[in-house]
């Protein structure tokens, strides 16, 4: 379509359908996919998918891609993932897109990084920070002051209270609290439905009411 900006998304599932969904009203039109699933689908049939970094490659060796924007739809504790994937595009040449859905509100005073993603119906509110590439998802509400490092997921409906500090890749799931001035570390994982009292250092999941420690990712393997 005429005057929309043509962007790349790495990313074939759920967060991809999700950032489809709203790509053309804030004026994008898709250009591609990236996979690396061999078996990927594209969201949106008539708009291609390519596998892997190879795939990238030749489709950026293809044509003058100098205008493209791209976006990373990879959520969940795989932050560390989405943000390679970042540099790889970046490295490109291609161009971060900050992505708002038209019903989430960000403060005039608050600082969204570039490639990061606010979902429906998502709160940014008053002089928070996000760094690049991080997700806020549906319904999520990251409240006054909050910092979120590079990378960080807050999944739906979840609750960052004020003053919150949030590490680099860290994930905090569906449903739950992060009392205020609490700091979660890098790596971290906040289980659904948990509500944190306490801080929470680099690496460990916790889980429940109040929030314990489960595991440690260097334990499980992650």
């Amino acid at each position: 379509m005429n005057g929309q900006t043509p962007i790349v998304v790495w990313g074939t599932k759920g967060q991809a359908k999700v950032l489809a969904e709203f790509l053309e009203t804030s004026g994008y039109r898709a250009a591609a996919f990236f996979d690396n699933d061999p078996h990927a689908i594209s969201p949106l049939g008539e708009v291609p998918v390519h596998i892997g970094a190879s795939g990238f490659d030749r489709w950026l060796r293809a044509g003058d891609r100098t205008s493209v924007s791209f976006a990373v739809a990879i959520g969940g504790d795989r932050g560390r993932e989405r943000l390679e994937l970042h540099e790889l595009l970046a490295s490109g040449g291609l161009t971060p897109a900050t992505l708002v859905h038209p019903t989430a509100f960000v403060a005039s005073d608050a600082a969204v990084g570039a490639g990061s993603q606010i979902l429906v119906r998502a709160c940014v509110c008053t002089r928070a920070k996000l760094g690049v590439a991080c997700i806020v998802n549906t319904a999520a509400t990251v409240d006054h002051e909050c910092e979120l490092a590079d990378g960080v997921h807050i999944g739906p409906g979840a609750t960052l209270a004020g003053c919150v500090r949030v590490g680099r890749a860290a994930f905090i799931g569906a449903g739950a609290v992060v009392l205020p001035r609490i700091n979660i570390g890098a790596d971290a994982v906040v289980g659904a439905g948990a509500v944190v009292t306490r801080d929470v250092e680099s690496g460990w999941v916790v889980a429940g009411v109040p929030a314990v420690r489960t595991t440690h990712a260097a334990q499980s393997g992650a």
